[in-house]
């Protein structure tokens, strides 16, 4: 039984580092500090590691599949409540209580927070997209993250006024803000088609095992929420792709 506790203390350790990890700013986008450093920057992380994110996804060169060998399915309800908002000097990172989740390969990750990127991370074909959206999800028993992906641009049709109106701009700035969030406004009407691929998380410490799904429809956002969330943020928070290195990427059809 001690052994045991110790494991879920040392579980917790691991997943507090690696998620409070991103509000250290030894690192940037940016000069001798930006993302071509950041494995000699932070000893201790998987930087330099061998499967890192994120990376150019090539359809044509992805491995056909179905949803029911790799089935995927959202818990969340219909107005998912916002505890806080940060602005960590990296991205806008939006905390989310407990409660809303997905099971991912039959098991099941809580979601945790989403925050963005602009330009993208992830490329389609060599497209760098004008903004990604993370919704990070973990299963704390595994310690091991599931992160959905979303290609955004610039429209009409989506203006999400629960981010939009808390964006706190000043770099170490939070908001309590306790609102609601209706994700089926955000989330495509189906699931598929989407690629999926091991990864790693895409700032310090680069913590591989990461699960990515990235959604190959982009969503279309106003442009008063596109230059809220931008004008927050550092210009061009995004790392660059990372060699596959023999990994697959599957692209699931139906």
């Amino acid at each position: 039984m001690r052994g045991k506790y110790l494991s879920l203390i040392f579980t917790g350790w691991l997943i507090s580092a690696a998620v409070n990890a991103s509000e250290d700013h030894n690192w940037s986008y940016s000069g001798e500090s930006g993302p071509a450093n950041w494995a000699a920057l932070e000893k201790n992380s998987s930087c330099g590691g061998s499967a890192q994110s994120p990376v150019n996804i090539i359809a044509a060169n992805a491995q056909p599949d179905a949803n029911r060998n790799r089935p995927l399915a959202l818990d969340y309800r219909q107005r998912t409540l916002i505890n806080n908002v940060i602005n960590n000097g990296h991205s806008i990172q939006f905390d989310f209580a407990a409660g809303d989740a997905l099971a991912y390969q039959g098991r099941r990750f809580d979601l945790m927070q989403i925050h963005f990127h602009s330009p993208s991370e992830h490329t389609l074909n060599g497209i760098r997209y004008p903004v990604e959206l993370h919704l990070v999800h973990i299963n704390k028993a595994e310690a091991e993250y599931t992160v959905l992906a979303f290609f955004g641009f610039e429209g009409r049709s989506l203006n999400i006024k629960a981010i939009e109106q808390n964006i706190p701009a000043q770099t170490g700035e939070s908001l309590n803000i306790g609102k609601a969030i209706d994700f089926s406004k955000l989330f495509p009407r189906h699931l598929t088609p989407r690629f999926e691929y091991t990864g790693s998380l895409t700032t310090p410490p680069c913590t591989e095992g990461v699960n990515w799904i990235i959604f190959e429809d982009p969503i279309e956002l106003s442009k008063d929420t596109l230059d809220v969330i931008r004008q927050a943020m550092p210009v061009n928070n995004y790392r660059n792709t990372q060699p596959l290195n023999g990994r697959t990427a599957h692209w699931v059809v139906n």
